[in-house]
């Protein structure tokens, strides 16, 4: 054995330290564990009403004004029964009215959703969906201008 390796010692300021560190960080940590289980409120999430459709208020549900479905916001058109039906059902209007897609593009994010989200088959309503959606809600072409054709162009002479 080595003779110079010495014994630590357990004095009372090492006894508070240990204390600080170990015991109270546990505490704090097994208290919140109760609160946290005894706090229903703290795991339930809140959907916010407004952005869900609400169809057994029939008064609001059907009401077009200039064009518009209030409730959604929707451009009224064929096809818009179907549209709030099936996409609103699962998530916001605000969702759908934010993108702005060609007809391969909806169809692919059908496509998506029924393989990644559990979206049903839509079957006739499908066509009717995209029909409505690419009709009023397609691409916006945005970015430059478009180029010059009308324009006689010269040779620049150093």
């Amino acid at each position: 054995m080595n003779s110079n390796y010495k014994e630590p010692k357990v004095n009372k300021s090492n006894r508070k330290r240990l204390i600080i560190w170990f015991f109270v960080p546990l505490v704090i940590l097994i208290s919140t564990g109760f609160y946290l289980l005894l706090e229903t409120d703290f795991f339930t999430v809140n959907i916010k009403e407004e952005t869900l459709v609400d169809e057994n208020n029939i008064d609001d549900f059907d009401k077009i004004e200039n064009g518009i479905h209030v409730q959604t916001g929707f451009v009224d058109a064929p096809g818009l029964l179907e549209t709030v039906r099936n996409c609103t059902s699962c998530h916001s209007s605000q969702l759908v009215l934010q993108n702005r897609m060609n007809k391969e593009r909806w169809t692919a994010t059908i496509k998506w959703m029924q393989e990644t989200q559990n979206l049903w088959d839509l079957g006739e309503n499908e066509a009717i969906i995209v029909n409505y959606l690419a009709t009023n809600y397609p691409p916006k072409e945005t970015g430059r201008r478009k180029n010059l054709d009308t324009i006689d162009w010269y040779v620049l002479e150093e």
